[in-house]
């Protein structure tokens, strides 16, 4: 009774095309996707909003639907290449997921060539016997021109790319440099030492550090500043620069371009701490005890000067050796830097007591030439100096959660949750099968997590079991409703530290200075996000909001709450669109690249195992690709989900995560940012690898056959082709000595907070 109830309720979903012609139906209210076979397809494009009802279960019991009619359709161009074919124009489009060409009438193709990639507007709906019909609304170029690849993906994913004029106008208006007026209710921090660490290749500065010894009662301590700048003194509530600001919600980071969040005058000028000069900010005050705990802490707005732009490299070579020539460089500032690596290590102790999850894993960084080609991917290894920074930032991200607590304001926290049932589960599993001696509880900590690493961390397949433990965690979103983060081990946690690439962190910050001037936040009407965007929160509403929200103390309404909730799902919706986008460029430079090596061999690891084969990573290339189960051998695979392996019922043979393997390059499919590698046994000579190579294999696999969908990007382009600056003379006075008599002036009634235990 109840499955014949089930055929006849109606839903609203989201179309999902699959690139072999069938697709799924993406349930709003978040029950299980559902099978749309390819006859239904026709009459739909992916991304379609549409009523549908389940008509039928196959033998396995997997409901198949069918659409009623189309709810919605976004107003998303489609990007393709412009074919002709026996006279007739089409366009194939580029996401694959759309299933169908696209119908070009004669005088529709403009100024178009054939080859050239094209943005198309339809002016034609798809039916069950008709193809989709558009015109040409815009040419790209050729498919191989320098940065097409990400031309097409800021529209594929809908990130927007042009700021509105409004925008561009109001940011023209804003003054060069920081005005005398400007400094008026705030700190002066300028004689005080802060410094800049980024990376080399960075543009944007937006936290500044300093630090140096400071008794905490009788005992021994630091005084840690973590200045972050102060977009939010710029950018107003509701004008165009934060309508556009909000539409983005974070800065999307491609190889040798960025998109940013705000527009260049503020995001590499005003904003950006440069070196030697002034600039306004926002300032985390921390007393941080020997153990590596803040003591208590202080927020207050700040004018600053910029001392130093420091680079990662060259922080790590001063604190390896401080009597080495970057040492000499820096003279004056080696005293300051050994006491941030100081604080660093105390709040790396601070880490392993709380067990918070610390696993290593490898990042790479694709780079290019001027033409936009791969010259070389290579692995992005963490110094003392990133491991550093990123201490200080957590520290003051910590307290900026806690600030917002005690002041009992709405605000958006940085949440992730422990892993699901079902994944913790399949982790149980995995451990017991692979004879690791502990595992989690039913309800796990962070330290459990980190037991497991330390635990196995000698052992040959480590990276296996870390890679394991990562994927059983759920992804982090921003949200009002603080859940704590379970891998950093805080109960409250939010982002403070990048107001100039993120959004939220710019919401953080006119929180701090509305509690800090005794006042509410109220949050702007902005516009209403784009489908795209849309889409992407409702599905993180259903399936990644946390499952139990703690008591909270917070006096708002419950439409303020509803607005701040919907805020935080845009900008978590938006930063995987962003990730997302990222990965797709990278998937295609990366075919780009392996196009060129076809038949060649290399040495890799396996990565991933799926019943339909295996992920291996290429130890010299850093690109992965698949091995499909024909490939393996003449037998019979068999899929092991709680050992993560495949295995040969007649010899035995086992494929697992952390198997090496010796692969030949045997396919690339660059629409479909796919790659395929040949197995190399031992034994088999060249002749008979050609022939076999002659009669070669379009190798489709559903279900995950882009490549390298796991290459890493940086989390912030913290680095740039900025002048070193000479450091200016120590001031006479002791810089914290000036620090406290400042504050204490200005200040006021804000006194140093001691965080919630």
């Amino acid at each position: 009774m109840s499955e014949q109830k089930n055929l006849l309720e109606e839903f609203i979903a989201t179309v999902q095309g699959h690139r072999d012609g069938h697709g799924f139906l993406l349930r709003d209210d978040g029950q299980s996707d559902v099978f749309l076979p390819s006859n239904e397809m026709r009459a739909v494009l992916h991304k379609d909003r549409v009523k549908a009802r389940i008509v039928r279960h196959d033998r396995k019991g997997r409901p198949e639907g069918r659409v009623l009619e189309i709810v919605e359709r976004p107003p998303q161009p489609l990007i393709g290449r412009l074919l002709q074919e026996s006279g007739v124009w089409l366009v194939a489009p580029e996401d694959k997921r759309y299933g169908q060409d696209i119908l070009i009438p004669k005088g529709a193709t403009g100024v178009a060539k054939p080859g050239q990639v094209v943005v198309v507007e339809l002016t034609e709906l798809p039916a069950l016997y008709g193809q989709p019909v558009g015109r040409v609304v815009e040419v790209l170029g050729e498919v191989d021109d320098p940065g097409m690849e990400i031309e097409i993906a800021v529209r594929k994913y809908g990130v927007p790319h042009e700021f509105s004029d409004e925008c561009l106008a109001l940011a023209k208006g804003l003054p060069d440099k920081v005005r005398p007026q400007d400094h008026r209710n705030r700190v002066d921090l300028r004689d005080v030492p802060l410094v800049t660490i980024d990376g080399e290749d960075a543009r944007d500065f937006d936290d500044a550090v300093y630090c140096e010894p400071a008794k905490i009662g009788r005992a021994n301590g630091w005084r840690l500043l973590v200045a972050i700048a102060d977009v939010s003194h710029y950018v107003h509530t509701g004008n165009a620069i934060d309508i556009d600001a909000y539409d983005r919600a974070t800065s999307v980071y491609f190889p040798r371009r960025v998109i940013p969040m705000l527009p260049e005058k503020l995001s590499n000028g005003l904003c950006s701490l440069n070196p030697e000069v002034e600039r306004l900010c926002m300032v985390c005050d921390m007393l941080v005890t020997a153990k590596g705990e803040v003591h208590a802490y202080q927020f207050y707005p700040a004018v600053m000067f910029s001392h130093a732009r420091f680079t990662y490299a060259e922080v790590a070579a001063i604190l390896s050796n401080t009597r080495g020539p970057e040492a000499a460089k820096r003279k004056d500032r080696v005293t300051d830097l050994l006491n941030l690596s100081d604080v660093y290590r105390a709040l790396l102790g601070a880490r392993g007591v709380r067990g918070a999850v610390d696993f290593e894993t490898t990042e790479t960084q694709i780079v290019c030439d001027e033409n936009g080609r791969i010259e070389k991917i290579v692995p992005r290894t963490r110094n003392e100096a990133h491991r550093l920074i990123e201490e200080a930032m957590l520290a003051a991200n910590v307290c900026s959660a806690d600030f917002i607590l005690q002041g009992n304001q709405p605000g958006l926290y940085r949440v992730h949750e422990g892993p699901t049932p079902e994944k913790k589960e399949i982790l149980r599993n995995y451990l017991k099968a692979m004879g690791v001696g502990i595992t989690i509880g039913d309800d796990p900590v962070p330290g459990e997590f980190q037991a497991v690493a330390q635990a196995t961390k000698d052992r040959p397949d480590a990276q296996q079991i870390h890679t394991m433990l990562l994927r059983s965690m759920q992804q982090a979103i921003y949200t009002p409703f603080n859940s704590g983060h379970f891998g950093l081990a805080y109960e409250a946690y939010t982002h403070f530290t990048s107001p100039i690439r993120r959004y939220p962190d710019l919401l953080v910050h006119r929180v701090i200075k509305a509690i800090l001037g005794k006042t509410t936040y109220q949050l702007p009407g902005l516009p209403t996000p784009g489908e795209a965007h849309a889409k992407l929160a409702k599905r993180l509403a259903q399936r990644v909001k946390a499952p139990e929200q703690k008591p909270m103390k917070v006096v708002a309404s419950p439409e303020a709450m509803q607005a701040w909730q919907a805020a935080g799902l845009h900008c978590s919706a938006n930063e995987r669109r962003a990730d997302e986008a990222s990965r797709d460029v990278e998937a295609w430079l990366k075919c780009k690249y392996m196009r060129e090596h076809l038949g060649e061999e290399y040495g890799g690891v396996v990565t991933a195992c799926t019943s339909f084969g295996i992920f291996v990573t290429l130890d010299a290339m850093y690109v992965e690709g698949l091995v499909h189960i024909t490939e393996l051998g003449g037998e019979y695979f068999r899929f092991d989900e709680a050992r993560q392996e495949l295995r040969g019922e007649r010899t035995g043979i086992r494929y697992a995560v952390g198997s090496r393997l010796r692969v030949q390059v045997s396919r690339v499919d660059l629409d479909g940012r796919k790659i395929d590698f040949r197995l190399v046994r031992e034994g088999e000579d060249l002749v008979s690898r050609a022939m076999r190579d002659k009669g070669g294999r379009d190798t489709d696999a559903a279900a995950g056959g882009a490549s390298d969908s796991r290459a890493s990007r940086p989390r912030k382009n913290r680095g740039a082709r900025a002048e070193e600056s000479t450091p200016s003379a120590q001031p006479a006075r002791s810089p914290i000595q000036a620090l406290k008599a400042s504050v204490k002036g200005a200040l006021g009634k804000n006194k140093a907070r001691k965080p919630r235990r």
